[in-house]
């Protein structure tokens, strides 16, 4: 392929990808329907309310969990300090509706809880005792926040461990506390890297739909949802959809203004010789207890209660539905990984090749489903399938063949392409880090060789960026394996992934049956978290 052809080819996958996204933009624009117009009269208002209130919640819960932890982590001396620090990671690997299901068996008033209070106090019921119910929209932000916090605890973590030691013995020496010096110092240098982390929690909860529609908490996802689902109105859930995207660019430039306008320079990084606090007696036992807490509460315990499931109800759940659904997982994110990697190979190799600003631009369009919630995506996706199969079905028409139905939102089609739009940035994302790496050097002795573009790929680049491929391709198979609002909505008709089978069983309150399939979920979320763990210790 000669090099224009490399150009051609990689704007023409890039705007396909951008599709969805230019679909949303377009509904969005047209004529309101009636449907669209009675929500917006009635409930939508109260659906952006309850989506304004949750995000701050969530924000809220993230930053008060995941900010002491990432202090106390970098700069405390505590027992057990080596295992606790990933500990506090793990979290993340549990989705959290599988979490808001386990609270909810564990808190309702039919629960071990408040049995076990009534037995103690005597209570016959309710009436008798106040106990906060779980599902309302504080008891959705208290789970999310248990399973968003690491995002702060990261990003947190990393940044104070990378400021400078003089800086805060300086602080000591002029007679600041450990609180003071945190305050005054530590804090204000961290804060670029806490709005980027609380910027991440932010868009989370906004594309979460497991939790909230599993609680009953209606914001704008649960709409999205309900509007195509039940209303059947397409171009009402792409209207909802654009006031979401509207709201992910509104954090996105937030978050990126708040890192532009404070800019730190520190003369040394790192932690030039051990300058941690050592706690002692009620301080140490209380910075204890309040992180083995959080990784309790956020994994330890849930995960406890799906082993126990599962072991009880193994012969149940480990049927043939199990190992199709599981089979369906498998082959629909590694279809979606191999995909993501070829499009990312194209995009990286002509950017390469050409050297051009202007190609950097493809794969920065082809990048920008990752910011989209689940719902939003597969709206957009929806939008210009739908209108390709009634194309597909007129063009038959016209030439006097059978319709073939629906080709693209009837089958995989649909669900491999919206996984390809919202993780293929992983991908092309690791291919351009590691190409980044590979000196240009190299490329100017290949062709001083006389070997063309598709040799010193396949001799030089390839085998130097073995790694970054395959890590990108891990990343993009792990969340296709994880991705539940846009697998309920592109999924084609008799179809279930591992999410949306055990979605089912959480929705039916019958998680005992669906803990095994959400064991393996768990599992295969716990790889890019040791992979990430591992990263941190080389660095730090």
């Amino acid at each position: 392929m000669k090099r224009h052809g490399w150009t051609v080819s990689s704007w023409v996958i890039a705007l396909i990808l951008t599709l969805p996204v230019l679909a949303l933009v377009i509904e969005a624009l047209l004529p309101a329907e009636d449907i669209f117009r009675h929500l917006w009269a009635s409930v939508l208002p109260a659906y952006i309310g309850n989506t304004f209130w949750l995000v701050l919640l969530v924000m809220g819960l993230s930053l008060l969990f995941g900010l002491p932890a990432a202090w106390l982590m970098a700069m405390c001396e505590l027992p057990g300090k080596r295992i606790l620090q990933w500990a506090l990671i793990l979290p993340l690997a549990m989705p959290s509706y599988i979490v808001a299901f386990v609270y909810t068996d564990l808190l309702d008033y039919s629960g071990p809880v408040q049995q076990v209070l009534r037995t103690w106090f005597g209570w016959q019921s309710a009436t008798d005792y106040f106990f906060p119910p779980i599902r309302t929209l504080g008891g959705a932000a208290l789970v999310m926040g248990l399973v968003l916090y690491p995002y702060v605890y990261l990003l947190g973590r990393t940044a104070f461990l990378e400021q400078s030691t003089s800086l805060i013995q300086s602080s000591r020496l002029l007679g600041c506390t450990p609180w003071q010096s945190f305050r005054r110092v530590s804090l204000p240098l961290a804060r670029p890297a806490l709005a980027v982390g609380l910027s991440l929690v932010a868009m989370e909860t906004l594309a979460e739909f497991g939790t909230v529609n599993f609680f009953a908490v209606n914001t704008l996802t649960t709409a999205v949802y309900d509007t195509w689902l039940g209303y059947g109105s397409l171009q009402a859930a792409a209207k909802i959809s654009a006031i979401m995207l509207l709201v992910v660019v509104l954090l996105l430039s937030m978050e990126r203004m708040s890192r532009k306008r404070q800019q730190v320079f520190q003369k040394s990084m790192g932690h030039e010789q051990d300058s941690g606090y050592r706690l002692a007696g009620g301080r140490k036992w209380a910075a204890l207890a309040f992180c083995w807490s959080l990784v309790g509460l956020g994994f330890l315990l849930p995960f406890g209660i799906l082993c126990y499931h599962a072991v009880r109800y193994f012969d149940q759940a480990w049927n043939s539905r199990f190992f199709e659904y599981s089979l369906n997982s498998l082959v629909l994110s590694v279809v979606v990984a191999v995909l993501a990697l070829m499009v990312a190979l194209l995009l990286g190799m002509t950017h390469r090749l050409k050297g051009k600003r202007y190609t950097v631009l493809p794969m920065r369009l082809a990048s920008m489903g990752y910011a989209l919630p689940g719902t939003v995506l597969a709206i957009g996706v929806l939008v210009p399938l739908t209108m390709l199969d009634f194309a597909i079905n007129d063009m038959a028409l016209w030439f006097n063949l059978p319709e073939p139905g629906l080709l693209l939102t009837g089958t995989m089609t649909a669900i491999a392409f919206g996984y390809l739009v919202r993780f293929g940035a992983m991908a092309i994302g690791a291919v351009e880090s590691s190409l980044n790496k590979v000196s240009p050097s190299l490329d100017m002795v290949t062709q001083t060789m006389g070997y063309g573009p598709a040799a010193m790929i396949k001799r030089v680049h390839l085998p130097l960026i073995r790694k970054g491929m395959l890590a990108g391709a891990l990343l993009v198979f792990i969340e296709c394996m994880k991705e539940l609002p846009a697998a309920l909505l592109l999924r084609p008709f008799n179809f279930q992934t591992l999410a949306t089978y055990v979605y089912q069983f959480v929705s039916d309150e019958q998680l005992e049956l669906g803990a095994l399939p959400a064991i393996v979920i768990v599992l295969v979320g716990l790889i890019p978290l040791i992979f990430l763990n591992r990263s941190l210790e080389q660095h730090h």
